[in-house]
């Protein structure tokens, strides 16, 4: 482990490649054999669960039922609602055959000729199509409303450049779809649903984050608007971590979805959609961690407690690993997840190496000596601190530390956030910002895509949110004079 540690690219050298070494080194992902795609080890499969248990529980509190909908798409669906095939289009994975043959050259297999579809398939790349398509059978009435359906699934979107967690061309999610008898139902359901987004982000995964519309230029395809969850990481770059989108009534229109309101008339039905997906592993990971490893919060942590017992001989195991299980065993019913790690084929340093890697929140250790004098040693891996502290108690200290830990890890990521976000009046500013501090970046901005473009073009730097909270402000943009009316935020991003 010291030799893995050893490899860990020092973040401050190479951001990037920090990241990569990290995400393998600790057993989260590593690339598979189908380029583009990634295998999600255990510890890492265990992080991803955590969050997806925390986010289904926060969906049916909130009236939500999980559904299942086919990972294939008939290619008509598609070319019904034009902004969205627009959107996708470029992305798409495509089934055009159903079966392969032996090759009469005896070179292996290939696809038959003969099993051409009529239809070609698209492998889901969001649902709404495939989902709306069948809304259509589920209503005819306003009793029939609403239909608040959420579905955890894969999805392919092909990317020629990837990262894993970050941008892979097969990924998880969980996707919202929702449909509303009233514009008010739909757009409130929106801004319910960002909210979880952002409960959830910030209170699980301790990462503060910026909520807000998404330009014109930046909402999902098909959508009337997007809201959005912006989270900062620690290299200075944006990364959008959960959006929301009010659809309006196009996907209702595309798909002749009609309901009898209560004057008995026809109308099209209005809709939501909201996503996350494993792309907050990436969050999670760039937020937090260090060069020597990862740093979870608590909440998420497959392990929470790891206890390593220090001995010589297996007379001294037996009575040290005695009084750690008496401890693990209190700690558990607290519900906190704990692990005695007793291997002998590896020394304690490095256990201790690989638990810090592995970002396990609380180390605890003990030895004969421990024993004599009713010690114990705890080290917080927030903060690498480490002390002797009385065994006495050592339940109720660690209780406690879940909360301190969860906590700091937050406050940190939110001292840097804030003092990562610069107001600038002038274009030359705003360059010079982006490129000697990085962060976001609140600026001035007329209101028109030709300048999103342009700013784009130019720095690489995109509106990331129009922040909920931003005040009226006149002033002009930094880019063409013209006059605006409040900031934007700006960032370069993942």
């Amino acid at each position: 482990m010291a030799k893995e540690l050893k490899e860990l690219t020092n973040k401050d050298d190479s951001y990037s490649q920090w990241y990569n070494d990290l995400v393998v080194k600790a057993g989260l992902a590593e690339n598979s054999a189908v380029r583009g795609c990634m295998v999600i080890k255990p510890y890492g499969y265990a992080i991803w669960e955590k969050m997806q248990r925390a986010l289904d529980q926060m969906f049916k509190d909130t009236g939500h039922e999980n559904a299942y909908f086919p990972l294939f798409i008939p290619k008509s669906f598609f070319s019904k609602e034009a902004h969205h095939v627009e959107g996708f289009a470029k992305e798409c994975a495509v089934v055009t055959h159903y079966r392969l043959k032996n090759d009469p050259e005896g070179k292996g297999v290939i696809v038959d000729p003969a099993a051409k579809l009529e239809e070609e398939l698209i492998v889901r790349p969001t649902s709404e199509t495939i989902i709306w398509n069948t809304y259509k059978n589920w209503i005819q009435s306003y009793r029939d409303l609403p239909i608040l359906c959420n579905q955890w699934a894969n999805v392919v979107r092909w990317e020629m450049r990837t990262r894993l967690f970050l941008r892979t061309a097969e990924f998880l999610w969980q996707e919202g779809h929702t449909a509303h008898e009233t514009k008010e139902e739909a757009l409130a359901e929106a801004k319910k649903m960002i909210g979880v987004y952002k409960d959830f982000v910030e209170g699980w995964m301790g990462v503060p984050v910026i909520v807000g519309h998404k330009s014109e230029n930046e909402r999902f395809a098909g959508a009337e608007d997007t809201l959005t969850i912006e989270a900062l990481m620690q290299d200075g770059k944006a990364l959008q971590s959960g959006t929301s989108h009010f659809l309006g009534q196009n996907f209702a229109k595309a798909f002749d979805v009609q309901f009898a309101n209560r004057e008995g008339k026809l109308d099209y039905v209005w809709a939501t959609s909201w996503g996350v997906s494993t792309r907050l592993m990436g969050a999670l990971i760039m937020a937090h961690s260090d060069n020597n490893g990862l740093v979870l919060p608590p909440k998420l942590a497959p392990i929470q407690v790891v206890m390593i017992p220090i001995y010589k001989g297996l007379e001294e195991l037996a009575q040290v690993k005695a009084r750690l299980e008496g401890i693990a065993a209190e700690l558990r019913k607290r519900g906190i997840s704990v692990k005695i790690d007793d291997r002998d084929n590896v020394r304690s340093g490095f256990k201790f190496a690989e638990y810090e890697l592995k970002g396990v929140p609380v180390r605890l250790a003990m030895g004969p000596r421990d024993m004599a004098n009713g010690t114990i040693e705890l080290v917080r891996r927030d903060t690498l601190e480490k002390e002797t502290v009385p065994q006495e108690g050592i339940v109720d200290r660690v209780e406690k530390l879940m909360g301190d830990i969860q906590q700091n890890i937050f406050d940190k990521a939110l001292r840097f956030r804030d003092s990562m976000i610069t107001r600038v009046d002038t274009y030359d500013e705003f360059k010079r910002v982006l490129d000697e501090k990085g962060g976001f970046i609140l600026a001035h901005w007329d209101g028109t895509v030709e300048t999103e473009v342009a700013i784009k073009d130019e720095t690489k730097a995109t509106i990331r949110c129009i922040p909920f909270d931003a005040p009226e402000e006149e002033g002009v943009c930094i880019y063409s004079g013209k006059p605006s009316h409040r900031r934007v935020l700006f960032a370069r991003n993942y």
